[in-house]
């Protein structure tokens, strides 16, 4: 699956986030190297940290599924990923992250290049 397709799926699973507060509306789809697209959607709640992000949320769905680190390739976001979320992303190795800048710009990078001189244990 090439990085266009996986932003295309993330775009339509985007539709299916609960973002009643912010209404923006993220999706993420993530490659498993066996194969498999994993999806997640941002959940928002009244208690602001308390919500979820999209990218987050299909990187937990890929661990419930069976995934540790390592065992997913790439992961396409329909937004720009925060802060915590990229520490995920690296501590999960992914090889490459697609994502849609404000601007509408997509771009793919490693989780490296967006997080430098991230956390390790």
């Amino acid at each position: 699956m090439t990085d266009d397709e996986l932003l295309a799926r993330a775009d339509a699973v985007a539709e299916r986030a609960y973002a009643p507060y912010s209404t923006f509306l993220v999706g993420a789809a993530a490659l498993t190297r066996d194969g498999r697209v994993i999806e997640g959607v941002n959940v928002e709640n009244a208690a602001y940290p308390l919500g979820v992000c999209a990218e987050r949320a299909a990187l937990a769905r890929a661990v419930v599924e069976g995934a540790r680190p390592g065992e997913i390739e790439a992961i396409a976001i329909t937004a720009s990923p925060c802060g915590g979320c990229r520490q995920w992303l690296h501590e999960f190795g992914l090889d490459r992250v697609t994502y849609r800048r404000g601007t509408g710009e997509v771009v793919t990078r490693t989780p490296t290049e967006i997080l430098p001189d991230s956390f390790d244990l």
